[in-house]
């Protein structure tokens, strides 16, 4: 039997305050919160190289703090995506995929490339994208996406578009509705829910309870590594919630 790909859930970072109390070990300092973040999750969205440019030496840091196995997703730089005309960021893409993020070796993971909501056109090659205008759900963006082999952005969100179609060859899920309310994020149910869709993917199939721009086109089926992230709301109890699924994926 053919083995299905690897599921990885996480959250997006490792600094956030709430934390200190609900997530790290008391008294434990900054200087070893990523290296006890890495510890719990097997993977990290990065979310600050979207804001500011990092340097070689750190992300060098950031692989040695990471035990074998583990994997970053790195936001890229917001000035390639938040511009008027997209197909004049070629410089910023050069500068931030020259910035030193080989130095992650085999911990650099996807690389998500994030659209405002009035960006209508454009594309990232050979990463992962998300799309926040209705505009995109089209079948012409999906088989765009697929013929580049991007990975569309899967997004649980209240406001944004939730597009389902599989069009890389990695699956690429934002969970962006949890609760602080909730001790894992989302409920219990919903987690399940997510969990089952994880394995389906990983198993190279596609969940058949989720929107898709293209429902007409199937993807091949061949295991795909999975990378489930829970970030915004309920962002207190999202370790939880990523902890809580990679449970029911592994158990």
């Amino acid at each position: 039997m053919t083995q299905p790909g690897t599921i990885r859930a996480g959250m997006g970072g490792w600094t956030f305050e709430p934390w200190d109390k609900s997530f790290y070990p008391d008294k434990l300092s900054k200087a070893k919160q990523l290296r006890y973040a890495t510890r719990q999750v097997p993977s990290i969205e990065v979310n600050g190289t979207y804001y500011s440019s990092f340097k070689e030496p750190t992300f060098v840091k950031w692989a040695n703090e990471a035990p074998d196995g583990f994997v970053y997703s790195l936001k890229g730089n917001r000035f390639v995506t938040n511009r008027r005309v997209l197909g004049e960021a070629g410089e910023s893409m050069t500068r931030f995929l020259g910035s030193g993020v080989a130095a992650l070796g085999d911990k650099l993971g996807p690389i998500l490339w994030q659209f405002v909501p009035e960006k209508q056109d454009g594309l990232a090659l050979r990463h992962a994208v998300e799309v926040r205008n209705d505009s995109f759900v089209v079948p012409e963006f999906a088989a765009l996406a697929r013929q580049y082999k991007v990975a569309i952005v899967y997004a649980d969100h209240a406001k944004y578009p939730a597009i389902a179609d599989v069009t890389g060859d990695f699956i690429y899920a934002r969970l962006q509705t949890g609760s602080d309310d909730h001790p894992d994020c989302y409920m219990p149910k919903a987690l399940d829910e997510w969990a089952a869709r994880a394995k389906t993917w990983a198993q190279g199939k596609a969940p058949t309870d989720l929107p898709r721009a293209d429902p007409s086109t199937e993807a091949p089926v061949k295991p795909r590594d999975v990378f489930v992230y829970f970030i915004t709301e309920g962002k207190a109890r999202a370790p939880f919630g990523a902890m809580a699924l990679m449970k029911r994926v592994t158990g």
